[in-house]
């Protein structure tokens, strides 16, 4: 794996974890305490702090797909983990092993070349 398909990668996961927690945030702060409660003001900024966090993990998951030619059902993987409530938390645990896997990957090419 190259340097531009390792950040990527890196990218996706830092951007995973705040993706998954805005969702759940706005559900229980914003569509919860509106119902139980007259504090309707953090829902907009709540949905619209989860809506910049999902474009943009959508971005960066269309990148690391293009970069790191992952079959389909494996993008499709992250995406569908992206709408459930905290499914980004084990998306980023899988993305921790596939970086692992990469720089074990990268460090073997560059034993096997010195």
């Amino acid at each position: 794996m190259d340097i531009k398909t390792a950040s990527a990668l890196h990218r996706l996961r830092l951007i995973s974890v705040p993706e998954a927690l805005s969702f759940p945030a706005l559900l229980i702060f914003g569509t919860l305490l509106s119902w139980l409660t007259d504090i309707d003001y953090l829902k907009m900024p709540l949905g619209m702090l989860h809506g910049i966090l999902f474009l943009i993990y959508s971005v960066f998951l269309l990148d690391v797909w293009n970069r790191a030619k992952w079959p389909f059902k494996k993008a499709a993987l992250f995406f569908l983990l992206s709408l459930v409530p905290f499914g980004g938390l084990y998306g980023d645990r899988l993305l921790k092993r596939e970086e692992a896997d990469s720089v074990i990957a990268a460090r073997a090419r560059e034993a096997a070349d010195a």
